[in-house]
């Protein structure tokens, strides 16, 4: 009889399994939300709380994490030049990346011309569809330098400016490591805290499938069908580019490394389904450190590139603004040359900076680029204003991949990277996933219970 039954609870176990796993929940949630959001209008355009709420949720132990991660993986390194090597290679590597994707903005929008034809009158705009953060005054460079430096040293993690937080968790993880067998103490609390947030973090992100849901009902039920034709030539060309980027140049970056790039895309399906519905990069920031750590990359590489790259790595967002700010130019009859794109290229390069770490921050750099520039008016952005929900999905889907490429990056160039334990976890299935998660969950028991230990492990590494 055993023998009988046993095949018949198998598939249900299987069921369960799959129930219980986040990237099958958000996508439920998704096809329920959108469903919501067509059949019935009030009721989606009224949940968008819900996606407030669980970004809010996120927000609140973002900063947490950055420090937690940040300051023990400093103050466990045994030379400090690894952790200025990490960051030097960190920037230049996002400065040649978000070059690279700008011109690739640039390329594709002069050779498709998507806003050719459309021959809009300037003066015919409604600028009062514009939102009032991308016409108030942005930030410069000095803005942006002061914007690094709190208030106070506890402010900056009480606040929401991961810049800052990044800054005072390099400082603080850098004095631990210069005082010692003083600061050891110290450093094995935040090292014991590091894994109490990290738990709150679980419990958040079993939240991410309600978040989605409200956030695709909004969105359905504010543009409806409709925002599918609505200026779908951008849409379709946006999307297309990031689908290429993705593919040729992650791809080749993934294959220089001897990885395979649809491994690490099944591995941080999860994150990159929260990330797409929700339109937040920040919303899998705590949750990508860790499936980057259970990969088998240090945590100073970790916990110093994916924090940095929020804020400077955004090459979704590259491509889009050298493609909206051409397709805007196009559509009301503006020819720029090759010089003036250029110089529109290099004053992005500035202003993506002064507003790292704000929502909807590409919008408002290309209003700030307009504005800067001077070669259209600010009126223009209400062109796109409409669709730049459903193009934000791609940057940030890209936004978060790269970021997790940048980091495998980076730990190869540091030697702070265990290909043979990624290469596993990007060929594992599902059930070899979960005993993989168990046992770095139980080595992150072991730094609570044992930081000495951990602490030790760590400096080895």
């Amino acid at each position: 009889m055993s023998s009988l039954s046993s095949p018949a609870r198998a598939p249900r176990s299987r069921f369960r399994r799959l129930l219980g796993e986040l990237w099958f929940q958000v996508i439920v949630a998704a096809v329920l939300g959108v469903a919501v959001g067509l059949a019935l209008p009030a009721v989606g355009s009224s949940l968008k709380p819900l996606n407030d709420w669980f970004i809010a949720l996120v927000k609140m132990i973002v900063i947490p994490v950055v420090f937690c991660v940040v300051t023990t993986g400093i103050a466990s390194m045994d030379n400090l030049r690894k952790a200025g090597r990490i960051g030097a290679k960190a920037l230049g590597y996002f400065l040649v990346l978000s070059l690279l994707s700008m011109l690739i903005g640039l390329l594709v929008a002069n050779a498709f011309q998507p806003g050719a034809g459309m021959n809009v009158d300037p003066a015919t705009l409604d600028a009062s569809a514009i939102p009032d953060e991308a016409t108030q005054q942005h930030a410069t460079f000095t803005d942006f330098v002061s914007g690094l430096i709190p208030e106070s040293l506890f402010g900056a993690l009480t606040g929401d400016a991961i810049l800052a937080a990044l800054l005072v968790s390099i400082v603080f993880g850098v004095a631990l490591n210069m005082a010692g067998p003083a600061g050891a103490p110290l450093t094995r609390g935040i090292s014991a805290l590091s894994t109490v947030v990290f738990r709150i973090v679980g419990w958040v992100m079993r939240l991410a499938p309600i978040g989605t849901f409200g956030a695709l009902a909004t969105v359905v039920a504010t543009y409806g069908a409709s925002s599918l034709q609505q200026l779908g030539y951008l849409i379709l060309l946006f999307t297309g580019t990031c689908v290429v980027y993705v593919a040729v140049i992650l791809g080749a970056i993934m294959k220089t490394c001897k990885l395979s790039l649809l491994g690490l895309m099944r591995f941080l399906k999860a994150e990159l389904l929260v990330a797409l519905s929700t339109c937040s990069s920040e919303a899998v920031l705590p949750q990508l450190v860790r499936k980057l750590e259970i990969m088998g990359i240090g945590r100073p590489v970790v916990g110093i590139v994916i924090p940095s790259g929020f804020s400077f790595n955004l090459d979704g967002s590259a491509v889009y603004l050298t493609m909206a700010s051409l397709f805007l130019a196009q559509a009301l009859g503006i020819d720029l040359s090759w010089q003036q794109q250029l110089v529109m290229v290099g004053v992005m390069m500035l202003t993506s900076k002064g507003t790292a770490g704000i929502a909807g921050g590409a919008f408002i750099v290309l209003a700030s680029t307009i504005t800067a520039v001077g070669h259209m008016p600010l009126a223009a952005l209400a062109l796109i204003v409409g669709i730049d929900r459903i193009l934000n999905e791609g940057r940030v889907f890209i936004n978060v991949l790269g970021n997790a490429v940048a980091a495998i990056v980076i730990g190869k160039w540091e030697k702070d990277f265990d290909h043979d334990r990624a290469t596993t976890v990007l060929n594992a299935r599902a059930a070899e996933l979960d005993a993989i998660e168990a046992d770095y969950d139980a080595a992150q028991h072991t730094r609570e219970h044992d930081p000495d230990a951990a602490l030790a492990r760590d400096t080895r590494r």
